[in-house]
């Protein structure tokens, strides 16, 4: 059994504990796109949220405007104190047009939204993906315990094993292995705060409602990297724990296409080169990618190690071909798309969730 303490505090689930933890002060949001409509990785998520008793379940939709009827039904069936905030909704991209923000979107974006929803009523809150099929009821209390501990910010952790193979593979393959060569050529405490997280990628963390008022995130696929550059900030190491959240079974992606891994490698490394510039890190990019990938093929070489060990199936030449695929996110960032901070804009909360209200009690009664 490993205990093992990293430079933020790693809590271990040495027993598959629920602990003692402000759920009743909590706000869970959930996104979700109308690809999740009553799935059954979804439907396992709300049920056990049912149990859970949170304050409040935000669920970020973004979603056309024909499945919205559907969906706030779908939604309703559950016995559990649930929000629909249509993220896409016309009334609220008028409001975030009126502010200058409609530009992009994504689930960066579908985040921000909702913490601001959900920070407006909750002391805390907590933000998970709707696609874990090994969805548990002690992931909430497990999130939020650290924060009533006195940290602002806690981040969980699984591991990645299905059908006999090793995935996680955005995490592994690129993520990882470029935050080693970044740390290797630079001594910078951010690095050291990047490299800390055992599955920095995971979707689900949660914070107390001042520090959601404070993030910037990226609009779309860079949200937890750009969470991350933002806790390190607010909480720092003293105030960053990390959790255990046993072992997941998430939906895949393929590598390519417009929604696939490759794509968003580019999103991730957006928003990663922006925090370690942010922090004084000035990257030699001409140079970067050909250290990437020689970090990542050791990367390589262990994971084929591990598997063997475990008795998984593991492709090292097809891991490779992923390292090349992400190599080509290996540059400069694009324009700093962030969201401001919900304490630096204008837009109030309430507008956002009445404009929201509003958009799908119309939708349904055009559905009557």
């Amino acid at each position: 059994m490993e205990y093992v303490q990293e430079r933020v505090t790693t809590l271990h689930a040495f027993d598959d504990p629920s602990p003692a933890a402000p759920t009743d002060r909590a706000a869970v949001v959930v996104p979700m796109t109308d690809r999740e409509y009553a799935g059954l990785a979804a439907e396992r998520v709300l049920s056990t949220l049912s149990t859970v008793d949170p304050k409040r379940i935000v669920v970020a939709l973004r979603a056309p405007a024909e499945r919205v009827p559907e969906f706030a039904a779908w939604l309703s069936s559950f016995d559990a104190p649930v929000d629909l905030l249509w993220c896409n909704a016309p009334a609220v991209e008028a409001v975030l047009d009126d502010a200058g923000l409609n530009d992009g979107f994504g689930k960066g974006r579908d985040v921000w939204l909702a913490l601001g929803v959900a920070a407006r009523s909750a002391e805390y809150v907590t933000v998970h993906d709707a696609d874990a099929k090994s969805y548990s009821a002690s992931h909430v209390p497990r999130l939020l315990a650290p924060l009533s501990d006195g940290y602002a910010f806690s981040k969980g952790y699984y591991a990645r094993v299905e059908n006999d193979r090793l995935y996680g593979r955005l995490f592994r393959l690129f993520y990882a292995p470029l935050v080693r060569t970044l740390a290797d050529a630079h001594d910078a405490p951010v690095l050291d705060y990047l490299g800390a997280f055992r599955y920095a990628l995971a979707g689900e963390f949660a914070l107390t409602a001042d520090l959601a008022r404070s993030l910037r995130p990226p609009r779309a696929w860079g949200l937890e990297v750009g969470t991350l550059g933002d806790a390190f900030d607010a909480a720092g190491f003293e105030g960053t724990a990390q959790v255990d959240l046993g072992r997941h079974e998430h939906d895949h992606r393929a590598v390519s296409g417009p929604t696939g891994l490759a794509e968003m490698s580019r999103q991730v490394g957006d928003a990663l080169f922006r925090v370690v510039e942010d922090h004084g890190v000035t990257p030699d990019y001409d140079t970067l990618a050909d250290r990437y990938r020689d970090v990542a093929a050791e990367f390589v070489r262990q994971y084929a190690a591990d598997a063997s060990f475990n008795g998984l199936s593991y492709d090292p030449t097809a891991e490779r071909e992923q390292v090349a695929d992400y190599a080509d996110a290996v540059r400069e960032p694009s324009l700093d798309d962030r969201l401001p901070a919900w304490s630096e804009t204008a837009i109030e909360p309430e507008t956002v969730a009445n404009a929201s209200a509003e958009a799908i009690d119309r939708v349904r009664s055009e559905t009557r």
